[in-house]
């Protein structure tokens, strides 16, 4: 049974406690729909100031909405549209400090200022995104990018 903790280490150690509290959650678990719902409501329960964490799946050739926390979001989103698109066309991690001034982004909630996507990769292929939106401007930094990176590393393995 999982019970909702108050996270009061750095924001190394408390990121350190989530990617345990991940692998328990979806250890032994082989569907990835549920791995996936929990692993966007454990992000959401941890993450401070973000208004959507979710996840999109490649699905004949574009990316489909899966797995979310948050308001209704975009349905589909093409390969290079967006700083989803970008992630699985360029296949890196895209950290936007200001979405309103990314070129092409898809406003999916208008009251995102700031956002970090991180591709899924399953045999070397996209396999999809994880997507996290804030309210505020240049909310996610470097620390938040490494230990995002090491979340969907943890997740690949049962994908």
């Amino acid at each position: 049974m999982f019970q909702s903790i108050t996270y009061n280490g750095t924001k190394e150690q408390n990121y350190s406690l989530v990617l345990k509290q991940l692998k328990a959650l979806i250890d032994g678990e082989p569907n990835v729909i549920a791995n996936l719902s929990n692993a966007s409501a454990l992000l959401n329960e941890f993450l401070d100031d973000v208004n959507w964490v979710g996840f999109y799946m490649m699905e004949d050739g574009e990316l489909v909405l899966g797995p979310f926390q948050g308001l209704p979001a975009c349905l589909r989103i093409t390969p290079g549209k967006g700083v989803c698109g970008t992630a699985v066309s360029e296949q890196k991690t895209q950290r936007v400090e200001d979405v309103n001034a990314f070129p092409g982004h898809i406003a999916c909630d208008a009251a995102s200022q700031s956002e970090i996507v991180v591709p899924i990769m399953k045999d070397d292929e996209v396999f999809g995104v994880l997507d996290i939106d804030s309210p505020s401007t240049d909310r996610f930094d470097e620390t938040d990018e490494k230990y995002l990176n090491e979340f969907v590393s943890i997740l690949e393995q049962y994908i």
